[in-house]
């Protein structure tokens, strides 16, 4: 099987914007899928982490994801997040979705119940047996606990119906090892932002960012020279975002990349509960940095 090109490059991670309500904000929605795919983004991953999935409900969910498709005006390729901790739940959410126009499913490792390695695989053995569409494993210890295994990608790589990982593991060995062993049809993309040009220089085939939401121009070129061979180029851009980046952490993720937004004037910066928007102090280190690096 052929590595599927539709997720090389960049995919950005989108947000979900609210209004003051804590309502969703269709409006600024469809402006923020406006400015990423005119910036340049190569697909859309709809309800991952860094969309609030946790705090969205089903039908909000389903929601989400049609607005997204009927907005789609350059047709780009659409990831859908769906995953959780309870594999049944995940197996019926997936029975109860319409995956027309969806190219590919993203499912997070399972958090807070700390399965063991052979749970894990029989976790995503079992979504891979009834998802319609691809799917693409993701590993992000910092927010689940448990760190997939190298050897266990391995052997969930050797499904025919799993095409990928996402990996946020921040652990270059544990890159280095999978760039190493995987296979050749298996896509390999990045969870941070902030590797995307050492990860791209051991094989690794691009990024689902959180970043690209309010630097979608920046973080194109940057994957792409990246991609290309241009690592002089691209590492420029890389050390731009260095300090940004861990910014948009300092009060938990989507916050700081919501701020961007703001201070962008793409969408609002509200989040549910029990996640507060940024503090003025973080609005003016976002603005200083933003400025200091020629991103306003």
């Amino acid at each position: 099987m052929a590595l599927d090109e539709r997720f090389k490059g960049v995919g950005v991670a989108l947000i979900t914007p609210f209004d003051e309500h804590e309502n969703i904000d269709y409006p600024g929605l469809k402006n923020l899928i406006e400015f990423v795919s005119e910036g340049g983004v190569d697909y859309l991953v709809v309800q991952g982490t860094t969309g609030e999935t946790s705090t969205t409900s089903p039908d909000e969910k389903k929601a989400l994801l049609e607005f997204t498709k009927q907005h789609n005006t350059r047709q780009l390729p659409i990831i859908y997040g769906l995953g959780g901790n309870n594999t049944r739940a995940v197996l019926e959410a997936i029975a109860a979705t319409d995956f027309t126009g969806v190219d590919a499913l993203l499912s997070v490792c399972p958090y807070y119940n700390k399965p063991s390695q052979a749970g894990i695989i029989a976790h995503f053995t079992a979504i891979a047996e009834v998802s319609p569409v691809p799917l693409i494993l993701y590993n992000v210890p910092g927010r689940t606990v448990v760190n997939m295994t190298c050897a266990t990608i391995l052997e969930l790589a050797k499904h025919p119906n799993i095409i990928g990982l996402k990996d946020a593991c921040s652990t270059i060995e544990q890159y280095m090892e999978i760039a190493w062993k995987a296979p050749k049809d298996f896509l390999l993309l990045s969870g941070d932002d902030n590797l995307v040009v050492p990860m791209v220089s051991l094989g690794w085939h691009g990024v689902i960012s959180v970043i690209a939401n309010a630097f979608p121009r920046e973080f194109s070129d940057l994957t792409r020279h990246a991609l290309e061979g241009r690592f002089p180029e691209a590492a420029a851009i890389q050390f731009s975002f260095i300090e940004f980046d861990s910014l948009l952490y300092a009060e938990s993720n989507p916050v700081g990349i919501k701020q961007c937004l703001a201070i962008k004037g793409v969408c609002g910066s509200n989040v549910r509960l029990p996640l507060i928007k940024a503090s003025e102090s973080l609005d003016g280190k976002l603005r200083a940095a933003m400025q200091r690096e020629g991103f306003i």
